[in-house]
């Protein structure tokens, strides 16, 4: 098992370089108040002064404490492994920030540390980076600890007012990680049930199951007073035990004591004041105790940490690919990255894409509600008796905006569609590329555009430039001539079906019979609608004797017979009479007449337009784009690699790959460090 912190060591190196914080690895988290004494804890473990000292907060950074029991034979080995000369002293210190010096005098280490800690964190500021120190000597115990700034509850000097709430943060990052065993320091000389330490450990490991405690300055107690119900657990009881240490003194400090004199007299002191319980106390019980504890831990945690390494490394060889490999031939790669967006693009119109949008309509479903429904929606809403003032002619020129902007919605989901269809991955890590591809779709669609909206004008125009009272819906047509001469047209309109009886009859007519009834109808029909259009329905005698007059006519239709009263206007001078008056029978039923010619021609042309703008849609824009986009792509693109730089890939996506890679890697050498270890070990 003595294999094991050795492991742990190596991993802790291996993902420092990377800086993860992904992987929770075991390890042993020194927490306590400013002034606890963790400095001369740690120390003592040491056998060597080499932490900074001073007032306020002297360790503003984590530091990861290695300790490696190092013989002096082994030392050569040990060098040769960390690629450092061999130094002439058997105890040496190594740090990783700082590759190939090797430390023999620890008053540089301390040094080292209070530099290291200013270049990150300035003087006064807490920074959650770590500095690594590696000590090898035959007086230490193989192990490993994180030593974090002191828990304190005023800022002094220039310190950040809120320094009790990072260092909080600091302390909380570190000990929440569920492999982590808290070394709680408290100094003898307080109430235990008020250390800070313990409440904090308290919060995270109610049940103590990883909470160690140390309480020093057991000698500086007043006179009359001991240690023995606490180190005992019957104040606070703490499941892994509460160990007893003396530390120096400050005046032993400036004296410059040794860590040996001073771990005599703390060995001397226990079994004078606690001789029942000393064998149980003292720094070199802690040391092994520290050891024991973590080795145990670590052979726990192993497994699972085997199995989350495994998991992790299948991720980020997901993410290093999702980056996509160096680029070696530039003008292969454009190829492939235009033909996966064309052929995404038209998939996505066509709705056979895999990524297609679910959260709202995309693509060619989109486009389908436009022309079903919203266009027919806008075509519906148009009422043809409105206005009256071109009759026909008026009415239909009216489809010609909804048509026009069912061009436009088309065109603007042609455009949305750019962000949505594949090769985003590709975009994202070739801005300049992405960039130059919707200029190119952009300017595709915009040249159609002109193109398509032409083509709906004609479509409108057709239909405005002949009036076809002959078209085979317009049954309407074949009745005006009774409803004119005082048939009943609500009778008339129930004896279609009867009139449609009678076309199956005419059909075996001879065709010199057929033509002169056709001629005879043509000239009926095309009468009557012209006198209708141009308003001029005139002549009719009522039945009182009056002549009808075309401006009645028109006013009677526009107010869609509303009441039985007519406001007419007649010339007078360079103004106009206004006279109300009440319509006839007849005219009431003219009107009718006209309103359901109108009505039933316009229906008719409305339904020609509703099919044939989205006909006319589809074929000069959308099914040309799909035709012509990637040839377009090729065309405007693929010559210009060199010149444009398009493939130049973004820092961020660069940076993010290098991060990604070194992860990858990382991963792999732990997962073979981990491999290394023998089932042999774990027992």
């Amino acid at each position: 098992m003595d294999a094991l912190i050795p492991v742990l060591n190596k991993l802790q190196d291996v993902f420092n370089t990377v800086g993860s914080e992904s992987i929770q690895l075991p390890q042993i988290v020194v927490v306590g108040s400013q002034s606890a004494g963790k400095s001369s804890v740690l120390e003592n473990l040491v056998g060597q002064d080499f932490l900074p000292r001073g007032a306020g907060i002297v360790t503003r950074r984590p530091l990861t404490l290695q300790l490696v029991y190092t013989l002096p034979e082994d030392k050569e080995m040990q060098c040769n492994h960390l690629g450092v000369p061999v130094p002439k002293e058997d105890e040496f210190a190594v740090f990783t920030h700082i590759k190939g010096k090797v430390y023999t005098d620890f008053n540089e280490v301390r040094q080292e540390i209070e530099a290291e800690t200013d270049r990150i964190g300035g003087k006064k500021n807490i920074s959650h980076e770590p500095i690594t120190l590696k000590i090898y000597s035959p007086k230490v115990v193989t192990l490993t600890l994180i030593d974090l700034p002191g828990l304190t509850k005023i800022p002094v000097e220039d310190q950040p007012v809120d320094i009790e709430q990072q260092v909080r943060d600091l302390i909380m990052h570190y000990i929440t990680n569920p492999n982590c065993i808290i070394l709680a320091i408290t100094p003898a000389n307080v109430d235990f049930s008020t250390s800070e330490a313990v409440k904090f450990a308290k919060e995270i490991d109610p049940e103590g199951r990883r909470t160690l405690a140390v309480l020093t300055k057991l000698d500086l107690m007043d006179r009359g007073t001991d240690a023995y119900d606490v180190l005992c657990g019957r104040i606070v009881p703490v499941k892994l035990g509460i160990i007893g240490v003396v530390n120096r003194s400050q005046e032993d400090i400036h004296k410059k004591k040794p860590i040996e004199e001073a771990l005599r007299y703390e060995a001397a002191f226990l079994q004078k004041n606690y001789p029942s319980i000393a064998s149980r106390n003292g720094t070199p019980f802690l040391a092994k105790t520290l050891n024991r504890l973590l080795m145990h831990h670590i052979r726990e945690c192993l497994p699972a940490l085997k199995t989350r390494i495994n998991v992790m490394v299948s991720q980020f060889h997901t993410l290093v690919s999702s980056f996509g490999e160096p680029i070696e031939d530039k003008g292969r790669l454009l190829l492939q990255i235009i033909t996966k967006f064309a052929s995404s693009y038209c998939a996505t119109i066509e709705g056979t894409s895999r990524n297609i949008e679910v959260a709202e309509l995309c693509g060619g479903a989109r486009i389908c509600y436009i022309f079903h429904e919203t266009f027919a929606r806008a075509l519906d809403s148009l009422n043809p008796l409105d206005t009256f003032e071109l009759l026909v002619k008026r009415q239909i020129k009216r489809l010609e905006d909804p048509s026009q902007r069912c061009v436009e919605l088309v065109h603007e989901e042609l455009q949305r569609i750019i962000q949505h269809c594949g090769a985003q991955q590709e975009f994202i890590r070739f801005p300049k590329l992405h960039e130059k591809i919707v200029d190119v779709v952009t300017h595709l669609l915009r040249r159609r555009l002109p193109e398509t909206n032409k083509m709906v004008e004609n479509l409108v125009a057709i239909e405005l430039a002949y009036i076809n009272t002959k078209h085979p819906d317009f049954h309407e047509a074949g009745l005006i001539h009774k409803a004119l001469t005082g048939g009943d047209y609500r009778t008339e309109v129930q004896q279609l079906q009867q009139q449609k009886e009678q076309q199956i009859q005419r059909s075996r007519e001879t065709p010199r019979e057929k033509e002169n009834r056709s001629i005879d109808e043509t000239k009926l029909s095309r009468t009557i609608l012209n006198h209708i259009i141009d308003g001029e329905v005139n002549g009719i005698q009522e039945p009182n004797g009056s002549t009808s007059s075309p401006y009645t006519s028109n006013a009677a239709v526009t107010s869609k017979i509303p009441s039985s009263t007519i406001t007419t206007m007649s010339p007078a001078g360079e103004g106009t009479t206004i006279n109300p008056r009440k319509l006839s029978p007849r005219e009431q039923r003219d009107c009718e007449v006209i309103e359901r010619l109108i009505r039933s021609y316009f229906l008719i042309v409305r339904k020609n337009i509703q099919d044939s703008i989205p006909k006319a849609i589809m074929h000069f824009l959308v099914n040309f784009v799909k035709d012509n986009l990637q040839s377009e792509l090729v065309a405007a693109l693929y010559k210009t690699v060199a010149d444009q730089e398009l493939l130049d890939e973004s820092g961020h996506i660069a940076a993010r790959r290098k991060d990604a890679q070194e992860m990858l890697e990382a991963l792999h050498k732990a997962n073979q460090i981990i491999s290394e270890v023998r089932e042999t070990h774990l027992w």
